[in-house]
């Protein structure tokens, strides 16, 4: 709590006392001494970042928002100013120390009872973290708990504590940090609502995350042998990537060759069975003409590629042979 200091009624009240306390005019002025402190006593003043609660004979009355307002004087009406609009914030296994050329300094020892956690695999973890908060309803932090600072480290810390105990040791050091600072925020906000402390949580940010000092050097041997791990991993998964989706490639491309060479044998059998079927109804309809032109088309197929040959009527007598090619006439007459 604040020290007790003056109003300005009664710093007002005593420097007239003090000019007055000799004089035969105070009974003339005292009218005048007493209205002065009842008028300055009647208003108040909320800044832009506060709100005041305000209490007529010790119950509350209502919630002034920032502005100038009138209460009773004379000690029926009191406004109590709280800083609403101002983001607070409680600092755990570090407290930060002094504030020069734009940088914050931290101390960080003396506080291991605030640091030091059990993880869900029954490793230790020493987590540092802040939880910055608002007062959303200012009346229910002044009369609903006694010290809500208090409780609210209390209960960060409690939820933290239970958080991180689910965890594994190597997520709360690497990369459930974010996770983990969702789930203390929603679970602390609950049980502040609970509690009905008109408490706000802003965030919880998780600050150095570390293993304890005696182990740090093993646990450094254990990330070095984990990165080989996934390098190796990420070296094998690079050369699959190469290789099966080529493989994979050349599977589909042979298999489309097979399936339209398939097609292709099959509708050349298609055709051949509809050209069999016609040939076959002509055939029924006109034997003898239809086997001559399947005779004489027969020929003409066979004979096309061939070259000098010539056609002779074997009822023909005596008649040379025609060569169409001199040299070969030549060759022949030697």
């Amino acid at each position: 709590m604040n020290s007790y200091s003056k109003s300005p009624a009664e710093l007002f009240l005593n420097r007239v006392f003090a000019t007055f306390k000799d004089s035969k005019d105070f009974m003339i002025l005292l009218p005048l001494v007493l209205f002065v402190p009842f008028v300055l006593s009647s208003f108040y003043t909320v800044q832009p970042d506060e709100e005041a609660v305000v209490l007529r004979f010790g119950r509350y009355l209502k919630t002034a928002s920032p502005g100038l307002h009138f209460k009773i004087p004379m000690g029926v009406d009191k406004a109590t100013k709280v800083k609403t609009k101002l983001v607070l914030q409680q600092e755990f296994g570090f407290r930060s120390k002094n504030f020069e050329n734009s940088r914050t300094t931290y101390e960080s020892k003396q506080f291991d009872s605030e640091s030091l956690m059990l993880t869900g695999d029954l490793n230790v973890a020493d987590v540092e973290w802040i939880t910055q908060f608002q007062i959303s309803e200012p009346q229910k932090y002044l009369f609903n708990v006694s010290d809500p600072e208090k409780n609210i480290r209390d209960i960060s810390e409690a939820v933290m504590r239970r958080v991180v105990g689910d965890k594994l040791v190597t997520e709360v050091l690497t990369v459930g940090r974010a996770k983990i600072s969702s789930q203390a925020k929603t679970l602390t906000q609950d049980i502040l609502d609970k509690y009905d402390m008109g408490i706000r949580i802003v965030s919880i940010k998780l600050q150095d995350v570390n293993p304890p000092e005696a182990v740090k050097p093993s646990f450094n041997e254990v990330n070095a042998a984990k990165q080989e791990q996934e390098q190796s991993i990420n070296k094998a998964e690079k050369f699959y990537n190469q290789v099966i989706p080529e493989a994979r490639g050349l599977a589909e491309k042979q298999i489309a060759e097979a399936e339209g060479y398939a097609t292709e044998l099959l509708n050349r059998a298609k055709g051949d069975a509809e050209k069999f079927s016609l040939i076959y109804s002509e055939y029924k309809k006109a034997p003898q003409i239809t086997r001559d032109r399947m005779y004489l088309e027969t020929v003409e197929k066979v004979f096309k590629d061939l070259k000098n040959i010539t056609v002779i009527d074997p009822k023909v007598q005596g008649l040379l042979p025609v060569y169409s090619n001199a040299n070969k006439l030549r060759k022949a007459v030697k």
